[in-house]
């Protein structure tokens, strides 16, 4: 069949530094190819490059073919044109993808009025809707992005690229931050979109999203290609030495750990409710946290685990019940964002960030470092602006800057979504270590039953409400 995508000797340069090395493929209508591989290996990497999408400081080379058409890697205009029409990207941060100031279904409506181009505007505004049904999103039309959850927005983003008919679909990490049953709708459309001859590029770091949409995987490490071919094969008989270790890190393999014993109350809660607008949350939730304590939360996507934690911490006030803080000092309780690109500021190198924090809080200015290499991060990744790294690693960045506060209790909203299985694994070692050591309370919000079996000492489970 012929090919709709080729790329050969793709290679990305900072500097002397090589972050993708002649990596070459190519992709027929209907076809998948599923990227997995280390956070910071380059997958994120490719696809913008593909798009023509790198940042400045970054060189490319080799060539990429659309449709017939070669282009120089490096040319990224002669690509641009086709943003839409011939490529499609779902990007890996929702947030970067979508208009604040728009309403939800203006922002699927207008990629059908004006990029596909089938219809007037009232069937536009017809088919958006029935978008954002198929997702589940259909009471959200008229939310704005801040109104939702991330996974939500996951969802939005995915509806506006879909719906502008490329050809060629490049999804970056689709299903992050969705539960179990969401995540596999999104896969059933990305099938779907197969089905109808849509060629797909997926990245992921989930093997299961991988397993289901077949066709070939390709496991990236450290810029290159190590390992390729049929998606049944490299998972049931994996070759080289990183597939297999990546295979084997997956949480359900990790080891069952005892969780640590619990000391004083931090906080306590009682008769939590909370609704926006006609949508309750939940309601009745009584709930004591201990020093050292694991709790996991659990719950589909949109059933009110983010707004828990902000009432518990403090940033929200519930609509019935109360919390009280234990908390010994200021700053004790801390939160990893399930979207870190939004806990940074945007035009602040993430150096300055921690320069910043230090100075505020009288820390040690060399404090940074330690846990920068512990948590497998160059401390050279600080001189770029946050949408300069990939999201695993602003995830691990995120984890390390809160660490710093030395925290009593952490809320940890999806702390490793953006993780492959191997940093996953290193980087919760890291972070469960750290509260150990110290004593603090950890409090989890994960879609991932094998992630809260084997962290968390105790589960509260969240259900919709409505």
């Amino acid at each position: 069949m012929k090919r709709i995508l080729a790329v050969d000797g793709l290679s990305v340069r900072a500097g002397d530094n090589a972050l993708l090395r002649d990596v070459s493929f190519a992709l027929a209508p209907g076809e998948a190819l599923t990227l997995v591989g280390q956070s910071g290996a380059g997958k994120s990497l490719l696809a913008q490059a593909i798009m023509g999408n790198l940042p400045d400081a970054l060189q490319a080379a080799g060539t990429v073919e659309v449709a017939g058409v070669a282009s120089a890697a490096a040319d990224h205009h002669t690509r641009r044109p086709l943003w839409g029409r011939q490529l499609g990207l779902l990007p890996q941060e929702p947030w970067l993808a979508l208009d604040p100031t728009m309403r939800i279904l203006a922002q699927v409506e207008e990629t059908y009025r004006h990029v596909r181009r089938d219809g007037n505007a009232a069937n536009a505004r017809q088919r958006a809707r029935e978008a954002l049904a198929g997702l589940g999103l259909q009471d959200k039309a008229g939310h704005y992005p801040h109104q939702i959850s991330g996974g939500m927005a996951q969802r939005v983003a995915f509806a506006a690229v879909y719906a502008g008919g490329a050809p060629i679909l490049i999804a970056d990490e689709p299903t992050k931050g969705l539960d179990r049953r969401m995540r596999d709708e999104v896969v059933t459309l990305l099938r779907e979109a197969l089905l109808e001859g849509c060629a797909l590029l997926t990245v992921t770091h989930d093997l299961e999203v991988a397993e289901a949409l077949g066709g070939r995987l390709a496991v990236i490490e450290q810029g290159r290609i190590v390992e390729s071919g049929a998606t049944t094969t490299v998972m049931q008989v994996p070759q080289h030495p990183y597939t297999q270790a990546l295979l084997a890190a997956q949480p359900r393999n990790w080891p069952a750990e005892p969780a640590p014993a619990s000391g004083q109350p931090l906080l306590t809660a009682q008769g939590l409710a909370k609704a926006f607008g006609a949508q309750r949350l939940f309601a009745g939730i009584d709930l004591c946290v201990h020093a050292g304590e694991r709790l996991a939360l659990t719950g589909p996507s949109g059933c009110g685990k983010t707004t828990l934690g902000n009432i518990l911490l403090g940033v929200l006030k519930p609509d019935a019940g109360r919390v009280v803080s234990h908390a010994a000092r200021p700053f004790a309780f801390q939160k990893l964002y399930q979207d870190p690109v939004a806990a940074f500021p945007a035009r602040q190198t993430l150096r300055q960030t921690f320069v910043d924090l230090c100075r505020l809080h009288r820390l040690d200015p060399g404090a940074p470092a330690p846990l920068l290499a512990e948590l497998g991060l160059d401390a050279a990744l600080l001189d770029r602006l946050p949408s300069e790294v990939s999201g695993g690693e602003l995830q691990r960045i995120a984890i390390a800057r809160i660490l710093l506060l030395q925290p009593q209790l952490v809320f940890a909203d999806e702390p490793t979504s953006r993780l492959d299985a191997i940093t996953q694994k290193q980087t919760m070692a890291v972070l469960l270590g750290a509260l150990e050591r110290s004593g603090a309370a950890l409090v989890l919000v994960t879609h991932d039953d094998a992630l809260a079996e084997r962290v968390a000492g105790r589960r509260l489970a969240i259900d919709m409400a409505n």
